[in-house]
């Protein structure tokens, strides 16, 4: 692509690199925006207006015009469950066809990006939850072309699609709260609410809830009951889990289930509990979730909703970015730091 400012006689059929506005004497107006393709007319008038040389771009053979790469780009990024906008100004967004989780192959991303400044790929973070609809990447091209082996080189960086949604699948949720004195009906009620609104934009929901005594005997009976008819199973616990013999996690094994991981490098929400039983999986919720702000409990949550498989290792893997913002229903906020000492954390 040749690219610079050429004699306005000349400038009929290049791509305007700057918006161009002039007056004749007569009055004649003569505007010609940035991206157009400068027709004969708009040279004739830009030369009565006096105006002697544009800026241009000119393709040559082999080149690929912006929008077009673009979209060719866009289309070998954008894997299931996603959808592309009209390229516009050398930009192709891509969108979320359904709510769901995005996944990113983050080195793909990196490898196209590497292969010329002038092709670039941004998208939302990776195992984000997205809405129907929501901008999740954008491809843009810089300059307005781009060499053909350039592009191609570009697309086979790609590899597999780097992007797609995994979409969420209702599902029937049972939920079990054990109980402590002290602990008010109030509160067992409203972490209800809270996870019918966090269950919400996935299409699942609360099908059964049991109110226990803070025993493992006690949940294991109600986890016994509760997993044949449903898909995930959630215990809040009136106390917060300490260890693997603590009575949720104690409970899921007397329930014939399996503690998988125990504890997350995400705060707030590093108290919480990953289990199945059977095909079943069990979280036991960290206290953050009965807050409705974000935390590590939703970032396990959302995955398991959308199918998207959460091992220990995966977990493990969350501590860059896990420090979340505080949450002042905590019993003990980080803000609450006495000076020269930690706070004692809090679930």
């Amino acid at each position: 692509m040749r690219f610079g400012p050429v004699p306005v006689a000349e400038a009929a059929g290049a791509v305007a690199a700057h918006g161009v506005q002039a007056q004749a004497e007569g009055g004649e107006a003569v505007v010609v925006r940035k991206g157009d393709t400068v027709s004969a007319a708009q040279a004739a008038a830009l030369a009565r207006a006096g105006v002697r040389a544009v800026v241009v771009a000119r393709l040559e053979p082999g080149d690929v015009g912006e929008n077009a790469a673009a979209r060719r780009l866009a289309e070998a990024v954008a894997g299931p469950g996603l959808w592309i906008e009209r390229a516009f100004t050398g930009r192709a967004n891509l969108f979320a066809a359904a709510a769901g989780m995005l996944l990113v192959d983050a080195e793909a991303v990196e490898r196209v990006n590497a292969v010329d400044e002038r092709l670039t790929l941004a998208t939302l973070p990776p195992f984000r939850a997205v809405a129907e609809n929501e901008m999740v990447g954008t491809v843009k091209v810089i300059p307005f072309a781009v060499e053909g082996d350039v592009l191609g080189r570009a697309v086979d960086a790609v590899g597999a699609p780097a992007l797609r949604v995994a979409p969420y699948r209702a599902r029937r949720v049972g939920v079990v709260s054990t109980l402590l004195p002290g602990l008010k009906p109030s509160v067992v009620a409203k972490t209800l609410r809270v996870l019918e609104d966090r269950l919400q934009p996935t299409g699942s929901s609360v099908a059964a809830e049991e109110r226990v005594p803070h025993e493992a005997a006690a949940v294991a009976g109600a986890l016994q009951r509760m997993a044949p008819d449903h898909d995930l199973l959630i215990v809040y616990g009136a106390s917060a889990i300490a260890d693997r013999r603590d009575v949720i996690p104690a409970g899921v094994e007397r329930a014939g289930g399996i503690v998988d991981h125990l504890g997350m490098p995400v705060d707030p929400g590093n108290l919480l509990m990953m289990g199945r039983i059977g095909d079943v999986p069990v979280l036991g919720a960290p206290g953050c979730a009965r807050s409705p702000k974000e935390n590590g409990f939703d970032w396990v949550l959302q995955r398991l909703l959308a199918d998207v498989p959460v091992t220990g290792a995966d977990i493990r893997r969350l501590g860059a970015g896990g420090l979340l913002m505080e949450i002042v229903s905590r019993p003990q906020p980080r803000d609450g730091a006495p000076r020269g000492g930690p706070a004692e954390d809090g679930p």
